[in-house]
């Protein structure tokens, strides 16, 4: 959810208010929210530059921005003290050796991620793909994901459900965390 992707799409930016609602459940039923910035350094930029080209290569290279990671998020994201902030250095936040993040739900017992942000076919569809290959429990939300067109948001919504883990409704989580924690 960085200004890059968010700023451009009234659709991106419309999902804010449920990842913000889903990240005050999370967290008031003891869950763990983690956020996700693109480094600044990917693992092979050679390569970003044979298939994008330098000046591609270069934008996406900043699209996470500089500076503390809390001022690299979109401003209306509701971040909390006791966040998890990282940055991964592929597309996927859940592959080994690119991102620390796979190590701080694992430690804490945690089995099942939630995935939520930009873009649906491209990070969080990496993402999701890479926590299944690793053992967690996927659940993409459908309604916290975006992006730049329907369909490919879409198509990556029914190759999850399909192939690597569940696809649900803001909503249905939080009755389901309301459920597991005795709240409504």
């Amino acid at each position: 959810m960085v200004p890059f992707f968010v700023a451009e799409s009234a659709y991106c930016r419309g999902i804010v208010p449920n990842i913000n609602l889903l990240a005050r459940h999370l967290r008031g039923a003891g869950g763990l929210v983690c956020w996700v910035l693109p480094g600044s350094e990917p693992h092979h930029p050679e390569r970003a530059h044979e298939f994008f080209g330098p000046e591609i290569a270069e934008t996406y290279r900043r699209s996470g921005g500089a500076g503390p990671h809390a001022s690299c998020l979109w401003p209306a994201l509701a971040l909390a003290a006791e966040d998890v902030q990282v940055e991964k250095e592929s597309a996927g936040a859940f592959l080994p050796g690119y991102c620390t993040l796979p190590e701080t739900p694992r430690a804490r017992g945690i089995d099942t991620v939630l995935i939520a942000g930009t873009v649906t076919n491209v990070c969080c569809e990496s993402s999701a793909r890479d926590a299944s290959a690793t053992g967690f429990r996927v659940i993409m939300v459908a309604d916290a994901n975006a992006a730049r067109r329907d369909q490919d948001h879409n198509a990556t919504l029914h190759t999850i459900y399909r192939s690597f883990g569940d696809v649900r409704p803001t909503a249905e989580l939080l009755d389901l965390i309301g459920a597991a924690t005795g709240r409504k």
